[in-house]
């Protein structure tokens, strides 16, 4: 495992015929959330799979040419190590960040990024906060580098966002607005 193999992971996804699976639990859950949605808008399918649901069937929706990127700062979170088995049984390839080089899900991952932080913001360190940052901005970062190597474009963008006022700038159009002049206020 090499230390923020950034380019590694990202060719992994890029190379995936299928869809990316992020899981975390607490904080972690939060920013593979984050980092699923931001993958699916910027032309990357991906999806938030919580890793206690997987352990109770949704583990189902992931075929074999879909990938799981863990996310956890241990390394060691229980309801990741216990999808182990069933990702290896099922032939699901198994990325990871952690703080963790050696940790159980570094170790069973095909591609591993070591995020670790001298320490948290939080007074007692204990709180995951600078981990999370810097985590997400990882995500962020792989996202922009997947877009970039996709050729992904500012319409491809309004696609996935027609709700937004991003999308709406870049897809509405003149004649969305007009109305027939018989009917337009005199």
């Amino acid at each position: 495992s090499k230390n923020f193999n950034v380019e590694e992971l990202c060719t992994h996804i890029s190379n995936c015929k299928g869809k990316i699976f992020i899981t975390g639990v607490g904080k972690s859950g939060h920013i593979a959330n984050k980092f699923a949605a931001t993958l699916s808008s910027t032309g990357t399918p991906s999806f938030f799979i919580h890793p206690a649901e997987a352990l109770h069937g949704d583990l189902g929706m992931v075929e074999k040419n879909d990938a799981i990127i863990a996310i956890s700062k241990s390394g060691e979170s229980k309801e990741i190590c216990d999808l182990i088995p069933a990702i290896n049984m099922k032939k699901i390839n198994l990325f990871s960040i952690t703080e963790n080089v050696n940790s159980t899900i570094a170790k069973a991952s095909r591609a591993h990024i070591l995020v670790k932080v001298k320490r948290e913001a939080c007074p007692n360190d204990l709180a995951p906060t600078s981990s999370t940052t810097v985590t997400l901005a990882l995500g962020d970062a792989i996202a922009v580098a997947l877009l970039k190597s996709k050729g992904f474009t500012s319409e491809d963008f309004a696609k996935s966002h027609p709700g937004g006022k991003l999308g709406k700038k870049l897809t509405l159009r003149t004649r969305d607005l007009m109305v027939p002049i018989k009917k337009a206020a005199v």
